[in-house]
C-alpha cells in the first residue's frame, strides 16, 4: 500500500473540482492505497500560495502521485508533479492506479 498524493486542477472549476478529487480518493482506496487529498488541508490564510504551501506539505509525506485529468494545465499541479518528479517519485494517471 503507498501513501499517494492526489494531484490536479482546483482553480476555475466548479467547487474547486471537488468530486474529482473525492472520486480518485475512492478508488485508490478500493485498490488498497492511502490517499491523500489536498482538499483536506487546513488552510487559514485563503491564498493561493498558502495553499500550495501546504499542498506540497501533504506531497512529502508521500510515496507517489496519482494526477487527475487536466493536471498540465494547472498552475499548483504542474508543480507538485515537478517536485514529485525531482524527488523519484511515482507519478500515475489516476486511470493507472487500479493496475499500479
Amino acid at each position: 500500500m503507498a501513501r499517494v498524493y492526489i494531484s490536479g486542477p482546483m482553480t476555475g472549476y466548479p467547487a474547486l473540482n471537488r468530486r474529482s478529487f473525492e472520486a480518485a480518493a475512492a478508488d485508490l482506496a478500493a485498490f488498497g492505497h492511502e490517499p491523500v487529498d489536498p482538499g483536506d488541508a487546513d488552510v487559514p490564510e485563503q491564498t493561493w500560495a498558502a495553499y500550495l504551501r501546504a499542498d506540497l506539505r501533504m506531497l512529502l509525506d508521500c510515496e507517489a502521485v496519482a494526477v487527475l485529468p487536466g493536471w498540465e494545465a494547472s498552475r499548483g499541479a504542474a508543480l507538485e508533479v515537478h517536485v514529485a518528479h525531482q524527488l523519484g517519485m511515482t507519478v500515475l494517471p489516476i486511470s493507472e492506479w487500479s493496475v499500479a
